[in-house]
């Protein structure tokens, strides 16, 4: 019996392995691209508008650390560019941040005035995604009686008259 259960055990790690992958790696984003994290020639809040972020992804901040840092800091901190209260402070020049969850990740150069003149960037991270989505479902439903209707209807009706749905897949 146990050579039974273990082959079961292997099986289902089989099917979870090709449904999920081994590991998932995400995308790398350069900050700033070429230039990278610096305060004079890039709009970091249109470099992130030509870019989806999900979580899994990770940002390269690639700087001079004598001149900069990277600190991640709370959406009020972001908006004010206060760096006193970081949720984290990056300083080597070269670092990498991975996006664990979604939501809104903000980071600023803690070096005072950098943020005031643009050092700053603000980014949603989407939920990782598991791969292609079914497309939503293109129109209403109808009954073969309502299309005799003179005028059509949104919803479908059962014998009962209560009105019927069609459900497609949700969307990640």
């Amino acid at each position: 019996m146990p050579s039974i259960n273990s082959k079961s055990f292997f099986t289902s790690l089989m099917i979870l392995v090709a449904i999920f992958g081994v590991g998932v790696k995400g995308t790398v984003h350069k900050v700033g691209d070429s230039s990278g994290w610096t305060m004079m020639g890039v709009d970091y809040q249109a470099w992130a508008s030509s870019r989806t972020f999900q979580a899994g992804d990770s940002l390269v901040f690639e700087y001079n650390n004598e001149f900069h840092d990277v600190t991640e800091v709370t959406p009020h901190d972001f908006e004010l560019c206060y760096s006193s209260n970081p949720l984290a402070r990056y300083q080597t020049g070269s670092d990498t941040v991975t996006l664990t969850k979604p939501g809104f990740q903000h980071f600023i150069c803690g070096v005072p005035g950098h943020c005031d003149i643009g050092q700053k960037l603000g980014i949603l991270v989407f939920p990782a995604s598991l791969g292609p989505v079914a497309a939503p479902v293109p129109g209403p439903v109808r009954s073969p009686s309502s299309s005799m209707s003179p005028s059509p209807s949104p919803l479908a009706t059962s014998p009962t008259n209560a009105p019927q749905y069609q459900m497609g897949p949700s969307p990640l």
